[in-house]
């Protein structure tokens, strides 16, 4: 990337600055000029900072806590928040990296606090209302310090709320999880690809590892299909006013999406596709249980396989249109994890020991060579069409 150095140097030779107005030009940017040589390390030693001190201030609290009286839990939590907090505003002019750290880790002890209070005054449960009250704090903290951290949060604890108060009023129905999972889905979609190009890069990054893990572990719920499970208190089916309002918080998710990227709104519409039609792409397979009585089970069919590694290819798709290097490598990977799970769970076991490790290896070896050289054909092919 061209330093403003370089802009002078041209513009001098084009005769457009002469040399007083090129002197005041290099003057100014010098005095802008930050440090960048140990940006990284500052930045890893504040975050290993955080989650140690963060850690052992609770295992302290939780150390002493049946020690102490309600009275002094309650001042031991408030002077958690005060401290943390207290010092992110001392150091704020000082070292912005050190406030922001003393600030996350006030935010997240809120959580902490909210919890300890509740079991203080013996509350009656609800822990989606918690959830709810930690948003809100995460979400003051974006408004009034505009940090990273504190945006990141209120993005993970706002949609979390949502559907944990929607999961907690349909937990005893039939079909909740797949309803679940399909929001889970979604909403790790928005993540990976709402924020690919966000100048907060910390905060796309860890919105990016949120989503990577949410998705697949939506889909393999999803993959299980509709049988239900053992449930203690089975009250039917979800409810058609529950599943509006599942539908609704999918649409939002899109929305918010959108708000936030444009570009978003196709990768979350596939990722709802794709929700839709995977727990219905089942085989359901009739076998004889105990004193040879009948019972049916269900398993992912090929066109379930197909769907994801579908869709796994289209995320390769997606990232090399939208020039996302992360996306690719996630797309990738996510194709070839489908395929060792299509292998391990449909051919494997339908061949022998030892031709089914020699074709594993074989696979792993072939399978991930090609999947390399088709990796780095388009990231070069993305860095070509980017020069």
């Amino acid at each position: 990337m061209p330093s403003a150095e370089d802009y002078v140097t041209r513009w001098q030779a084009a005769g457009l600055l002469d040399e007083r107005t090129a002197t005041s030009i290099r003057t100014f940017e010098e005095t802008q000029a930050k440090p960048r040589g140990r940006q990284w390390q500052v930045l890893l030693a504040l975050i290993l900072g955080a989650i140690l001190l963060g850690a052992g201030v609770l295992l302290f609290v939780a150390a002493h806590w049946d020690e102490v009286s309600p009275a002094t839990r309650l001042c031991m939590v408030l002077a958690m928040l005060i401290f943390f907090h207290g010092l992110g505003l001392l150091v704020r002019e000082r070292f912005a990296g050190l406030a922001t750290a003393m600030h996350a880790v006030g935010t997240i002890s809120a959580g902490a606090a909210i919890a300890l209070v509740g079991q203080i005054f013996n509350m009656n449960e609800h822990w989606p209302a918690a959830v709810l009250l930690w948003a809100l704090c995460a979400a003051a903290g974006w408004l009034l310090l505009r940090d990273h951290f504190q945006q990141t949060l209120t993005l993970l604890l706002v949609p979390a709320w949502i559907v944990a108060e929607w999961a907690d009023r349909t937990s005893a129905y039939t079909g909740a999880d797949v309803y679940l999972a399909r929001m889970g889905l979604v909403i790790g979609a928005v993540y990976l690809s709402a924020f690919l190009h966000s100048r907060r890069r910390a905060m796309a990054g860890i919105l990016f590892a949120v989503g990577a893990v949410l998705m697949p572990v939506s889909i393999g719920i999803l993959a299980s299909g509709w049988m239900p499970g053992y449930q203690p208190l089975d009250f039917g089916f979800v409810t058609l006013t529950a599943r509006m309002m599942s539908f609704g918080i999918v649409a939002a998710a899109i929305a918010a999406g959108i708000a936030w990227d444009r570009r978003s709104a196709f990768p979350a519409s596939v990722a709802a596709g794709l929700g839709m039609a995977l727990p219905w792409a089942q085989t359901t397979i009739a076998e004889q249980g105990f004193k040879g009585h009948p019972w049916t089970r269900s398993e992912p069919s090929v066109l379930a396989y197909a769907l994801v590694a579908a869709a796994a290819v289209f995320l390769v798709a997606w990232g090399v249109r939208s020039s996302a290097k992360a996306l690719v490598n996630y797309g990738v990977v996510a194709f070839a994890m489908t395929v060792m799970w299509f292998y391990f769970s449909s051919v494997m076991d339908k061949l022998g020991r030892s031709v089914g490790l020699i074709v594993l290896g074989v696979v792993f070896l072939a399978g991930g060579w090609a999947l390399e050289q088709t990796r780095r054909r388009l990231l070069s092919g993305m860095a070509g069409g980017a020069a």
